[in-house]
């Protein structure tokens, strides 16, 4: 996904010369080919990321398209102030990309553990909040991210994510994407744990459960449509993120559905909220915190064994689609 996000990033750069990237003294093997072929349009804020989004608000409030990129929390929550007061109250043209979402550099303790962001940058009056969950959702929305401009906040994963669509798709600020259609269930979901996601999908077609999975790449603006047409058309709801549970798409899903009056059983698998003194590589807290494909299916099996009025035959499938395993590689 990061690599991605620097290939298209570099090729808008090359035909806009107001475009900046700004980076707090790292990621120099992902950045290295943008600043060798534009280094007019690159910055080395050093490691002070308060004046990194200081910066980058007056270079935007100047004319400039400015992207700052970090690790995980430092460029959300260490200037945050910065974020709040310079970019969003004053409408700024910045992007705020954060690498390493959710447990992708566990291994580095709780200090670099991205749990809260989601919750925080859709707090924040303006921003708009985005977590792809693929490469080519990284390609979507980075297009409406360059057309649209910030304030903004991009939440990538770090390398190695699995591609799950078999082609390109369409995101268009605040919309979320199906993969497949006519099941009893929906998981919903943000994020890299996309492929875990899919991977659960197809663990409870096997159990005859028709589990259907659907992206939310944008979490500020909101596909509330989605979810209360779904709240219509399922029997339950499962929301899916690699994010602690207060805050981010399990609340805001809960939210839509209690403004509807949707009545319906919604299980939110998340992270707990609490700091986390466990390390390891990202599929083991993954394990650890049963957010893998295996936890994420038992826990949904549990669920529907508890609510035994939420599972009835798939409805028909208007749209004539045939299921998951049709829409992904």
């Amino acid at each position: 996904m990061r690599n991605r996000f620097f290939a298209g990033l570099l090729t808008a750069a090359l035909v806009d010369p107001d475009l900046v990237l700004i980076t707090a003294d790292l990621g120099f093997g992902a950045v290295d080919e943008f600043a060798a072929a534009r280094p007019g349009q690159f910055v080395n804020a050093g490691v002070a990321e308060q004046n990194m989004a200081g910066l980058a608000a007056g270079m935007a409030l100047a004319g400039a398209r400015v992207f700052t990129y970090s690790i995980a929390n430092f460029p959300t929550l260490r200037c945050l102030e910065q974020i709040r007061n310079d970019i969003c109250y004053h409408h700024a043209d910045v992007t705020v990309v954060a690498v390493g979402g959710g447990l992708a550099y566990g291994a580095l303790g709780m200090s670099h553990h991205a749990t809260e962001d989601l919750a925080i940058m859709r707090a924040l009056p303006g921003m708009a909040v985005a977590a792809p969950g693929d490469p080519a959702e990284v390609d979507a929305v980075l297009a409406d991210l360059l057309a649209g401009g910030g304030p903004a906040y991009l939440r990538l994963g770090k390398t190695g994510e699995r591609r799950i669509h078999g082609g390109g798709v369409s995101a268009p600020r605040g919309a979320s994407i199906p993969l497949g259609t006519g099941g009893e269930v929906l998981l919903c979901c943000t994020g890299a744990i996309l492929d875990a996601a899919c991977d659960a999908a197809e663990s409870l077609a096997r159990d005859g459960i028709a589990a259907d999975v659907r992206s939310f790449p944008w979490l500020d603006p909101f596909d509330a449509a989605a979810v209360r047409e779904a709240a219509g058309r399922y029997a339950a709801l499962v929301t899916v993120e690699e994010h602690s549970i207060v805050g981010g798409l399990g609340s805001a899903v809960a939210e839509v559905l209690a403004e509807a009056g949707a009545g319906m059983p919604l299980l939110r698998i998340a992270l707990p909220a609490q700091s986390s003194s466990v390390v390891g590589d990202q599929q083991y807290l993954r394990t650890a915190f049963e957010l893998d494909a295996g936890s994420i299916s038992r826990r949904v099996r549990t669920h529907l064994a508890a609510h035994p009025a939420a599972t009835h035959p798939a409805p028909a499938d208007p749209e004539g689609n045939r299921g998951l395993a049709s829409q992904i590689r």
